[in-house]
């Protein structure tokens, strides 16, 4: 087992995990609630419910559970990091990476290059160290990374109020009348293929802004706005107003373009703005579209000319 910690309740009234943060307790509320759950906490020598209210005077004795050493395996895949401090890191994540392993994908995801470049919040489970939120393997682009569990609590907080801005590139199928809009519809498991997506009634609210950039002979480069973040909610939106993203295997089928061939949608999480965990420090991050999306781009700019 690892350190004990010993603490006195000054005020009473809270729930103990909320009592333990108001006396400075580094360790987020669920951390230490699932700590109480689990009889590491004991109050005047006696282990406690987690719905337990704390009184005034009680003793707490915390043991500190050891840091299991996580089965995953650091490995030392190069990575294009944009900004680091002590509390995040934003990265660039390539277009066929994964973001964190699971069935079929133990190995060579962002998850298990960060875990070798530094080490990374606990609070979401010991398979998504450090991940707030995720793009999809063939979505390329900007993705906010917490290395301690207050960072990964106040990046998640501010995600889940719709504070965090995050700014996608596509190119789309099809033309559009017109130059910006919005897709309001529900997202939920599609009722026929377990692996997809689609607009379902009583499916969860999910919101996407567009704004043209660019019109090409048959295609269109949007500038798109995530208010929610349901999965794969772009790809999803946009087949559903007919305007499918360009090489998406699952949602689009077109997978050649101006005589290239592509390896996946060309999506890319291009600007993410974001409240600094501990300095509230309003930050904005910009990428660069990756190789293959600007040579598709300059492609169809050469057409239109001609």
């Amino acid at each position: 087992m690892g350190k004990t910690m010993k603490i006195t309740i000054k005020e009473g009234g809270k729930r103990l995990d909320a009592a333990l943060v108001m006396a400075g307790l580094e360790q987020s509320r669920s951390t230490l609630a699932s700590w109480i759950k689990d009889g590491q906490v004991l109050v005047n020598d006696a282990p406690v419910k987690s719905s337990y209210k704390a009184k005034a005077g009680d003793q707490v004795s915390i043991t500190v559970p050891e840091t299991k050493e996580t089965s995953l395996e650091a490995e030392n895949i190069p990575l294009d990091i944009v900004y680091e401090d002590d509390d995040l890191i934003v990265v660039n994540k390539p277009q066929g990476m994964v973001v964190h392993p699971a069935a079929g994908h133990a190995t060579g995801t962002l998850v298990n290059a960060l875990l070798y470049h530094a080490p990374l919040s606990s609070i979401n489970g010991e398979f998504r160290p450090g991940i707030v939120h995720r793009i999809d393997r063939d979505t390329s682009g900007l993705l906010m990374v917490a290395k301690n569990d207050q960072a990964h609590q106040a990046l998640a907080e501010e995600l889940k109020a719709h504070k965090t801005e995050r700014y996608y590139y596509a190119l789309v199928k099809g033309n559009f009348t017109e130059d910006e809009g919005t897709v309001d519809a529900p997202i939920g498991r599609h009722p026929k293929d377990r692996k997809k997506q689609a607009v379902v009634p009583g499916g969860r609210d999910a919101v996407t802004h567009f704004k043209v950039l660019e019109r090409f002979d048959g295609f269109t480069l949007l500038r798109l706005a995530l208010e929610t973040g349901r999965t794969h909610q772009i790809r999803v939106h946009m087949q559903y107003i007919g305007h499918s993203v360009v090489g998406d295997p699952t949602y689009g089928h077109q997978q050649k373009i101006a005589g290239m061939t592509l390896k996946g949608q060309l999506l890319h999480a291009k600007t993410l703005v974001l409240t600094h965990p501990t300095t509230k420090e309003t930050m904005t991050f910009d990428s660069d579209l990756p190789k293959t999306f600007e040579q598709v781009l300059t492609a169809l700019r050469t057409e239109q000319k001609q």
